[in-house]
């Protein structure tokens, strides 16, 4: 739901984003809180009024909670806290996105300009699908992923939990990515990946670890 009052955590890049998403879908008032406060005063151009703990109290007496955090643990442990206190919590989609309306969007999502989220898609809580990114048909993306700009799904692919998938990412359809995965920029994603690994290159293979001196 759109057309009210809409209070942001994070008042960084990525809230601006969101700040900007919601001005195109009408919300009619956006405000930010941000530990950062006094010392930050805007977001793009709007207000930070207050710290995290202020959001709380805030949101709990009227309009709508985001989330804009970037770090998936942090993003998800704000949303649980908030549901947990029956708080409204708002899914940010822009008007430019195309979303089939036999799509799910988890709760706390966002979803950017220029992206597209196909048919029978299920997306879980505070997802982000970002600056034109797709994700096709029967994808399922566990809660806090992160699809980047210009990353692209095929279909029926499944993304666990907090999982990152880099800017440019190619992901074959099919194809199971675990919990806490990194998939990065540019990276072409051939078979399954294991939970937590960091994976590059074309195709994508798991990270190589410096040698500790």
């Amino acid at each position: 739901m759109s057309g009210g009052r809409l209070l942001i955590l994070g008042a960084s890049g990525h809230g601006k984003v969101v700040g900007d998403c919601a001005m195109a879908a009408a919300w009619a008032e956006i405000c930010y809180f941000d530990d950062r406060w006094p010392m930050l005063s805007a977001c793009g151009q709007w207000l930070v009024v207050g710290r995290g703990e202020a959001f709380f109290a805030e949101t709990g007496a009227g309009g709508q909670a985001f989330v804009a955090i970037g770090n998936a643990a942090t993003r998800l442990a704000w949303l649980r806290r908030l549901k947990a206190d029956g708080i409204s919590v708002a899914t940010v989609i822009h008007p430019c996105s195309v979303i089939s309306p036999h799509a799910l969007i988890g709760e706390g999502g966002l979803v950017v300009a220029g992206a597209v989220v196909n048919i029978d898609a299920k997306l879980g809580l505070g997802c982000i699908i970002n600056t034109s990114a797709t994700v096709d048909h029967d994808c399922v993306l566990g809660d806090g992923v992160h699809v980047c700009p210009g990353a692209h799904l095929a279909g029926d692919v499944q993304v666990g939990e907090s999982s990152w998938l880099g800017i440019g990412c190619v992901v074959r359809q099919g194809i199971r990515i675990g919990v806490g995965v990194t998939v990065g920029a540019g990276a072409v994603v051939v078979a399954d990946v294991p939970d937590g690994l960091t994976v590059v290159g074309v195709p994508a293979r798991p990270q190589e670890k410096k040698n500790e001196r």
